[in-house]
């Protein structure tokens, strides 16, 4: 029987291989659907072990990936305190001094202060500046609004604690108190 698309119709039964097959005239048709079943098992059994070879593939690279990028979080910021040893030492070298000259102690305080400072910008890190600008909601975080005449409206008056952003990202805002003109 052909259906509509052409094809033979297949009867199920003629390819269960337990089920004895009707012998053709010659017993030659019998044999090979025999083989043609047992050359579609194969196939079949190749296929599924290559799909479980690629899904057990996919899995060890997919938890390779993972540990990969958990050690690269755990030794991410190796740099970081490369690049801030040196203070620690310097701080170090500051406190076993003895200072009798407060002015000499407060130099050295600063020239590490400084060195810290250009340790911190070669990693990215950059400071907002903040005092006399506009206030930009993106960059500051108002704590108060101050009624003045002593600088522009809506320009930070004074800065609490600076800003940064590590290269182009905000990192933290600069915590600010902002003029209002009580004129406008």
């Amino acid at each position: 029987m052909a259906r509509g698309n052409g094809k033979p119709e297949v009867d199920p039964v003629e390819l269960d291989p337990e089920h004895e097959l009707p012998a053709g005239e010659d017993g030659a048709a019998a044999g090979g659907a025999a083989t043609e079943f047992d050359k579609l098992k194969t196939e079949r059994d190749g296929l599924l072990d290559r799909l479980a070879r690629l899904q057990a593939e996919f899995e060890n690279a997919r938890k390779r990936t993972a540990r990969e990028q958990q050690e690269f979080r755990e030794y991410a910021v190796t740099d970081a305190l490369k690049a801030l040893l040196p203070i620690l030492d310097s701080f170090e070298r500051a406190l076993h001094t003895s200072a009798s000259d407060k002015s000499e102690f407060r130099g050295g305080v600063e020239l590490i202060y400084k060195q810290l400072q250009d340790a911190l910008a070669k990693l990215g890190l950059r400071p907002i500046s903040a005092k006399g600008e506009p206030f930009d909601p993106h960059l500051h975080q108002a704590i108060e609004m101050v009624d003045t005449e002593e600088a522009e409206d809506h320009h930070v008056l004074e800065e609490l604690q600076r800003g940064y952003k590590l290269k182009d990202r905000l990192l933290r805002p600069s915590m600010v108190r902002v003029a209002r003109n009580p004129r406008h």
